[in-house]
């Protein structure tokens, strides 16, 4: 994510949320529960960028064999994120980090703690 010429960038399997205020229904039509909203347990918003996943681990490395440290490696593949900018995403929200950038105000949520993804169909593979 771009602001002011500067450069956002997430990493491994989170992703940056644009923070959706307090709302017993949300702008999608999901309703939250009055439990919900009073613990602020669960909270939702607009994802915004995206890491790139979980990093896979590479199977042919050797790294009981010292003498292959000289071979090539490959480029690091990942895991896909099932979010993707643009969802509204529901999520724990203790699972969260909290951040500004550029005077805007972010939630920084590991994949693993979302619930659902709202996704227009349009947008959908």
């Amino acid at each position: 994510m771009r602001i002011n010429n500067k450069k956002l960038i997430v990493v491994g399997d989170r992703v940056l949320v644009k923070v959706e205020e307090g709302e017993e229904r949300t702008n999608v039509g999901l309703i939250l529960p009055a439990t919900a909203v009073d613990s602020q347990a669960v909270q939702g918003g607009r994802i915004v960028a995206t890491g790139p996943g979980l990093p896979m681990p590479d199977l042919n490395e050797h790294a009981d064999e010292p003498w292959r440290m000289g071979t090539s490696r490959r480029e690091t593949r990942f895991i896909p994120m099932q979010a993707r900018v643009g969802d509204y995403a529901m999520f724990f929200r203790k699972a969260s980090v909290e951040m500004t950038f550029e005077q805007e105000r972010y939630l920084v949520v590991p994949q693993s703690a979302i619930l659902a993804l709202v996704r227009h169909t349009e947008n959908d593979d």
